[in-house]
């Protein structure tokens, strides 16, 4: 009987050492989903890109404000090492009449004519970071990414139409910069980025974000995403804006 009862005190002891347990100690993972409305600041466009019409896909054509969605999963490796996998796909199409004739991938498309476009952007990543100051109201994590670049533009007029495909891997650098502004509200900077000859590439948050507990933050922001490339094969550079609503959840690690 005595056994007994001490078994029920010890069980009862570790369910509320494991209730009373701070949750930062073991939150290791973290599930971050954000919706955005996008917006094109700017769209420009050649294929072949040496011998290609150059034209507009914003102001051309009228783009459309669209909705996006991106999911990352981030997994500590002890204490200063991160690792991530994001998905962010994006998808805008464009419509109206084009002011002159557009040579594009081996097609002509006439003046005047309804015209669509389709201009597709899916990123999909894999990030390294290393934590480089930890301090209470200050961290800043730095580090490299590497991402599949798999794009399409697409142009319809009628019976016409052409699609140009392009499917690649980029390297990039990697950030994380946030500060605590309150108890409760801190502010965050967080993307990759990256220019080289054969072209750029930037995307990059600037939020203010709110803790709603030890495992929940929500923020608002604005992404810019802008970039491309110049050489024979294709013109194109792009910026869109992007506001922002995302969330964080953190759990404990795998």
């Amino acid at each position: 009987m005595r056994s007994a009862n001490s078994g029920r005190r010890l069980l009862a002891a570790t369910c509320l050492c494991l209730v009373n347990v701070n949750p930062s100690a073991w939150a290791r993972d973290t599930l971050d989903l954000e919706a955005a409305l996008v917006t094109t600041g700017y769209n420009d466009v050649a294929v072949p890109g040496n011998s290609g019409t150059r034209f507009s896909l914003s102001d051309d054509l009228d783009a459309q404000a669209v909705t996006s969605f991106r999911l990352r999963y981030g997994h500590e490796l002890g204490e200063r090492h991160w690792l991530g996998l994001l998905i962010a796909p994006l998808r805008v199409d464009s419509q109206g009449s084009l002011p002159r004739d557009v040579d594009f991938n081996g097609s002509r498309f006439a003046a005047g004519k309804p015209t669509s476009a389709e201009f597709r952007f899916d990123s999909y990543r894999l990030i390294y970071r290393y934590r480089l100051i930890d301090r209470e109201t200050l961290r800043l994590h730095v580090g490299g990414a590497l991402k599949l670049r798999d794009a399409s533009i697409r142009l319809r007029s009628g019976d016409t139409q052409a699609e140009k495909a392009n499917t690649g891997l980029v390297p990039l650098l990697s950030l994380r910069l946030r500060w605590q502004v309150s108890e409760r509200l801190h502010g965050l900077i967080d993307g990759e980025a990256l220019a080289a000859p054969q072209g750029r590439a930037e995307d990059l948050l600037l939020a203010l974000g709110y803790t709603v507990n030890e495992a929940l933050s929500l923020r608002l922001g604005y992404r810019l995403l802008e970039g491309g490339a110049d050489n024979d094969e294709v013109y194109t550079f792009s910026l869109f804006h992007q506001y922002t609503v995302g969330l964080s959840w953190s759990f404990p690690g795998l």
